[in-house]
């Protein structure tokens, strides 16, 4: 609110941004100068008047009101500035948290993520996938014992999903061909660290009649499209989020084999690296300051895989696995899966 005496200034929020409210005190009706006199900042309105363009206002445009009502006024002072020019602590924010995300930058992340989910929908449904929802409270692990929540489920134990995997397997074997879920994976890991979460949203995909080539294809198609939709819809918001240099990663993503990645991390990092050893996060910070772009790294060792992963006919000792980068991080892993009982045996 902006009180310059015979005219006043207020800016005015919803989901779509932001749209400035002049009040000449001599030419709207006393109801509404009642109401703007006793509103307070952060509270809930509704408005209706004239738009017109002024090119000062933000957004290039001003409402004139005709009425002005306060749905629901909120409290003075705020726990915490949403307009960001005092900083709030960790502790404040999550205090306020439906506040804190009344923030253009807190808001911004939100409505990329939507962007993306909507995205990924799209190019999966136009590819002929189904959609599946997979149970979250599960009897048994699907991955290491070590990483499970445990639960109380009536006079039982259960435990929180961490992968869909043998969901997704199921409805191979049922004959769906091509099915995926984004939903909630937890992990029981102990962290510290910006790449490891609890809870976590997990992209899962499962095809029937696939090599490890096709999917890395599709993964490729995914991330591409991910991109050009952020972009094409989110330019206003990447801004909020200081994103700037954005662009949609070019096809085809370099294949490095396991073997090469190894090396490169051996002649740049000084921690002791050996072949068969898994790559830490300083060896992928290497890998992907010398790759410089999405890649992923192929053909890795049978033994330090997880034992379903299908290996070479013509050299078992390596593995039709994958695993998508991003030169900050890893994206996804997959392999083609066995499907001969007796291999699995």
């Amino acid at each position: 609110v902006r009180d310059l005496g015979g005219l006043s200034f207020l800016l005015v929020r919803d989901r779509t941004g932001i749209i400035q409210v002049t009040i000449p005190r001599k030419k709207v009706p006393e109801a509404v100068l009642s109401a703007v006199r006793a509103v307070s900042r952060e509270s809930v309105v509704r408005v209706t008047g004239s738009v017109k363009a002024i090119d000062k206002a933000p957004g290039g445009r001003e409402l004139v009101p005709d009425t002005f009502t306060i749905i629901s006024q909120s409290e003075s002072p705020l726990p915490l500035d949403v307009v960001e020019k005092v900083p709030a602590e960790l502790d404040t924010r999550l205090d306020a948290r439906f506040l804190d995300a009344r923030r253009p930058r807190v808001a911004a992340v939100f409505q990329v993520r939507s962007a993306a989910m909507q995205a990924i929908h799209e190019y999966l449904f136009s590819r002929g996938f189904l959609h599946i929802t997979t149970p979250k409270v599960v009897a048994a692990a699907t991955e290491g014992g070590t990483e499970l929540f445990p639960i109380a489920y009536f006079e039982k134990e259960a435990f929180l999903n961490q992968s869909p995997q043998l969901y997704k397997q199921m409805l191979m074997a049922a004959g769906f061909e091509k099915v995926f879920e984004i939903g909630p994976i937890f992990r029981a890991e102990e962290h510290n660290t910006t790449k490891h979460l609890n809870e976590a949203t997990s992209i899962d995909v499962e095809v029937s009649f696939a090599d490890h080539h096709e999917v890395m294809a599709l993964l490729e198609g995914l991330v591409r499209h991910v991109y050009e939709r952020v972009l094409d819809q989110c330019e206003t918001l990447l801004g909020q989020l200081e994103i700037r240099d954005l662009e949609v990663p070019a096809a085809p993503f370099p294949r490095i084999p396991y073997s090469e990645a190894i090396t490169i991390a051996q002649a740049t990092i000084p921690e002791p690296i050996r072949h068969g050893d898994d790559l830490s996060t300083a060896a992928e910070k290497a890998v992907g300051e010398e790759m410089g772009t999405h890649y992923f790294i192929v053909d890795w060792p049978t033994e330090i895989k997880p034992y379903y992963a299908m290996p070479y006919e013509d050299k078992p000792s390596v593995c039709k696995a994958f695993d998508l980068m991003h030169p900050r991080m890893e994206l996804s892993s997959g392999a083609q899966r066995i499907h001969q009982h007796d291999l699995l045996a």
